[in-house]
C-alpha cells in the first residue's frame, strides 16, 4: 500500500487522506561533492526549517525499520502465525475475511483468496523514505513513480515464506495497492523478482481500477475488495493501515479508535496488521488531515498530539 497516501498530493481535498513524504533531491557540483564539510558546520545544529523538521520526523522510523532486529522478528512472526492458520480457514466453509458491507454474494464455494496490501506489507519501501529523510523532502507523484520504476523493493521478512505455503495449499494471492495502474508491469515484475507467486495480471488490483456499480471514495479500498469478493472466498486480509482492511470514514483519534474496537476480534485470525512507523492514516488524523498547513504547522500539531503524562 500502498497505503491511501499515495494519492495525497493530488486527492488533498479528501479528509481521510493518509500521510506520505516525498522527495525533492538537491543536486550537487563536483566541486561541492569533493569538497569536506568544514568542521565547524559539521558540528552546527541542525537549520529550523521545514526541511530539517521533515527530516527529523522520520529518522527513527526509517532506521528502525532498516536495521532493528525487532522490525524483523514482528513481520516473520507475523506471517508466521498466519500461516499456521492457514488450515483452519480452508476447512470452515463460512470463514471470510470482508466484511459483510464489502461482500455482495455468497462467499461459500468460492476459489480460496488471500488480500495482501503491498507496499509495508509485501515490499519494503524503506530505501525511498531514507532518501527524504536525506534530501529532507516529502511524498510526490514523480518521485514515487521513478522509485517504483526501479523495481528495488525487497521483500519484507516473512512473506515470502508464507505465500509460497499458501499457494502450495491452492490459495490465490491477491495485491490490493494503492500503487495507481500505470504502476501494474513494474510493480508485478518486483514482486516476481522476489520470488512472491503471481498468478497472472488479474490479481493486481491498484489505485484507478474500475469496480462496477461501486463509487470509490479517493484511496479507499472497498470496491476494490468487493471486487475480488465477487470471485474469492477471501480467507485472510494483510496490511499496515486501517484502511487496508476496512473503509475508513473518518480518519480522525476517534474514528480510527471505534473501528479498532469494532473489529478487535479478527485481528490475528482474519486480519494481520503489519508495523510502519513511517507514514500511515495515525498521522494526519493528528492535524485535521489538512495537508495546505505548512510542514511546521504539521509538525508542531504532532507534538502537541503526544501523551506528557501530567
Amino acid at each position: 500500500m500502498i497505503a491511501m497516501r499515495r494519492t495525497a498530493v493530488s486527492l488533498s481535498v479528501l479528509a481521510c487522506a493518509v500521510m506520505a513524504l516525498g522527495a525533492c533531491k538537491r543536486t550537487e557540483t563536483p566541486a561541492e561533492a569533493a569538497a569536506p564539510a568544514p568542521a565547524a558546520a559539521a558540528a552546527a545544529p541542525a537549520a529550523k526549517g521545514d526541511a530539517a523538521v521533515a527530516a527529523n520526523d522520520n529518522l527513527n522510523a526509517v532506521l528502525w525499520m532498516q536495521r532493528s532486529q525487532e522490525y524483523r522478528a514482528i513481520t516473520e512472526q507475523t506471517y508466521r502465525a498466519a500461516a499456521d492458520h492457514l488450515d483452519k480457514a480452508l476447512k470452515e466453509a463460512n470463514w471470510d475475511a470482508l466484511v459483510p458491507e464489502e461482500r455482495g454474494n455468497a462467499a461459500k464455494g468460492l476459489k480460496p483468496a488471500v488480500v495482501l496490501d503491498v507496499d509495508e506489507t509485501v515490499l519494503d519501501n524503506s530505501p525511498y523514505q531514507a532518501r527524504l529523510v536525506r534530501d529532507g523532502g516529502e511524498y510526490d507523484e514523480l518521485s514515487w513513480d521513478q522509485w517504483v520504476a526501479e523495481k528495488k523493493a525487497k521483500a519484507i521478512p516473512g512473506v515470502v515464506d508464507f505465500a509460497k505455503a499458501a499457494n502450495a495449499k491452492g490459495v490465490t494471492l491477491l495485491y490490493i495497492s494503492n500503487r495507481a495502474v500505470h504502476l501494474k508491469e513494474a510493480t508485478l515484475a518486483n514482486l516476481r523478482a522476489e520470488g512472491l507467486p503471481v498468478a497472472d495480471d488479474s490479481v493486481f488490483l491498484g489505485l484507478g481500477t474500475v469496480v462496477k456499480d461501486c463509487e470509490q471514495a479517493g484511496s479507499e479500498k472497498n470496491c476494490r475488495r468487493r471486487l475480488a469478493g465477487q470471485n474469492y472466498r477471501v480467507l485472510m486480509q494483510f496490511g499496515d493501515q486501517l484502511g487496508d482492511f476496512v473503509e475508513v470514514t473518518a480518519n480522525t483519534n476517534d474514528g480510527r479508535d471505534a473501528l479498532l474496537q469494532q473489529y478487535h476480534d479478527w485481528f490475528g485470525e482474519r486480519w494481520w496488521m503489519l508495523p510502519n512507523p513511517t507514514y500511515g492514516g495515525f498521522e494526519p488524523a493528528q492535524f485535521n488531515n489538512d495537508y495546505s498547513q505548512s510542514r511546521q504547522a504539521r509538525h508542531d500539531a504532532k507534538r502537541a498530539a503526544l501523551d506528557y503524562a501530567p
